[in-house]
This record gives structure tokens, C-alpha cells and sequence, in this order.
């Protein structure tokens, strides 16, 4: 039974699950926009505006709660120093999902542009 669970699972174990949040927000922190499946776009949304909210307070425990997060030193810096300033008049909605047209060939899976807003 599914009685209050709120999260997808994508057939994955919880260790499995985080690894893939962590590399979808690699890939869009370092990219600022990845092309992935509306299912994991609309899952890691709100684990990258977490980061996001984290980058904006800037002070030394947010970046460590980030790099507990998101291993990788590189990627925090940049959080830090060029994505979260740019939202600093704003309170929320960092990311836009933009739906695509067509459908991935193997699986035909609904695909997604996951981005940063500007």
C-alpha cells in the first residue's frame, strides 16, 4: 500500500534515489540546464531549491549542510559565488520545467528541460 507516501521511488533504494538527486543538481548547478524525464525533473525540484535557499544564506553552516548535500567542493563554490546571488530579491521558484514535444524512442518516457530562472 502507498497510504501516505509523497515521493517517487523510481524502483530505487534510498542510497540510489540521492545519487541521482545529486548528479541531476550537479549537472544543473554547473550547467544551469539539463534535458532529463518530467518524472526526475519534478522530483528533484524541490532538493536543488533547497540548495539554492542554503547558497543564499551564505554563512559557514550552509555551506556545509550544502556539501553534506552535494559532495563536491566545485559545485558548492559555485552555488555559492554565482547561482544563489542572482536570486537574492527573490523567495522561491528557481527552476522552470519546460515540457518537450517528443518522447524518449527506448522507453517513451515524457521528456523535460529542467533550468534555472533568470
Amino acid at each position: 500500500m502507498r497510504h501516505r507516501v509523497k515521493k517517487k521511488h523510481f524502483d530505487r533504494t534510498k542510497e540510489q534515489r540521492l545519487a541521482l538527486y545529486r548528479s541531476l543538481a550537479r549537472a544543473l548547478i554547473m550547467e544551469e540546464r539539463i534535458e532529463t524525464s518530467l518524472q526526475k525533473a519534478k522530483a528533484v525540484r524541490p532538493f536543488v531549491e533547497k540548495l539554492i535557499n542554503l547558497g543564499k544564506k551564505g554563512d559557514l553552516s550552509s555551506r556545509r549542510l550544502a556539501l553534506s548535500l552535494l559532495p563536491d567542493r566545485r559545485v558548492v563554490k559555485r552555488l555559492f559565488e554565482d547561482v544563489a546571488p542572482r536570486f537574492e530579491n527573490r523567495n522561491g521558484g528557481y527552476t522552470r520545467i519546460i515540457r518537450l514535444p517528443e518522447r524518449r524512442k527506448g522507453d517513451g518516457c515524457e521528456l523535460a528541460i529542467l533550468e534555472l530562472v533568470e
